[in-house]
């Protein structure tokens, strides 16, 4: 994804392995120790190194989950079949296990209350960013009508289902699922398209602000429908990932 750094926040520190939860077939969320992590804000990411023992390392980005809180990190990290640090994060490593991490890193894809709608679209793993600000609007109590438009696969490619079910039958959140490949019993299959957009998320008159997360071509297509059906693009913010993030 493309990120800005926050100065102050690129030392190296260890993060220690707590417990973790997998959250889809390949999801994983792994909760971690890292001394002195002050919190951050919903929507920034760290950047994660592992170096073997032959010196060799390699360095990617994941999306903080969790909502800002001292002392509080959370990571998804969603397994890429060819990817050089994914694989261990979901499938190897355990509480215990440590690993280098830098961050918070993010000032721009971050959410904070202005009061004014928020509506959020996720495709595939772009999901974890906003469950953090889902989250983060749970915690400060915040009023404001919240949207989350998520496209995946299959049913069982959600990642946070329960949570996620949970929170929209509390009217805490309006959810939106949509199966490109296989959906459940009567309901069909299909891309984010125009009437979508003009179902499930606010008018354009109530000048949401919106954060759409998801591989580049989602993003792409999702971005000209809001402007298609009169966002202004000023109140879009987004991130896209390809195949290495």
């Amino acid at each position: 994804m493309a990120r800005a750094a926050v100065p102050g926040r690129l030392s190296w520190r260890v993060a220690t392995i707590k417990a973790t939860r997998d959250e889809t077939a390949s999801a994983r969320t792994l909760i971690l120790d890292v001394p002195g992590w002050t919190g951050h804000l919903a929507g920034q990411h760290v950047d994660v190194k592992l170096t073997a023992d032959d010196g060799y390392s390699a360095q990617r980005s994941y999306s903080i989950a969790s909502a800002p809180e001292a002392g509080r990190l959370e990571l998804t990290v969603q397994r890429l079949s060819d990817g050089e640090v994914s694989p261990y994060l979901t499938e190897v490593a355990e509480p215990g296990d440590q690993f280098q991490l830098r961050g918070p890193i993010g000032g721009w894809f971050v959410w904070h209350d202005t009061g004014a709608p928020l509506l959020l679209i996720a495709g595939g793993s772009g999901v974890v960013p906003l469950m953090s600000m889902i989250r983060a609007r749970d915690e400060i109590k915040s009023k404001v009508p919240v949207r989350l438009i998520y496209s995946v696969r299959a049913p069982a490619d959600i990642i946070y289902r329960a949570e996620l079910d949970e929170r929209a039958r509390g009217s805490a959140l309006q959810l939106t699922y949509l199966y490109t490949r296989t959906a459940p019993a009567g309901v069909r299959t299909g891309r984010i398209n125009a009437d979508v957009i003009a179902e499930a998320a606010p008018p354009a008159s109530e000048r949401p602000t919106i954060y759409l997360c998801g591989p580049s071509g989602f993003v792409e297509a999702a971005s000209s429908l809001l402007i298609a059906a009169g966002h202004a693009p000023d109140t879009i913010k987004t991130e896209r990932f390809g195949p290495t993030s």
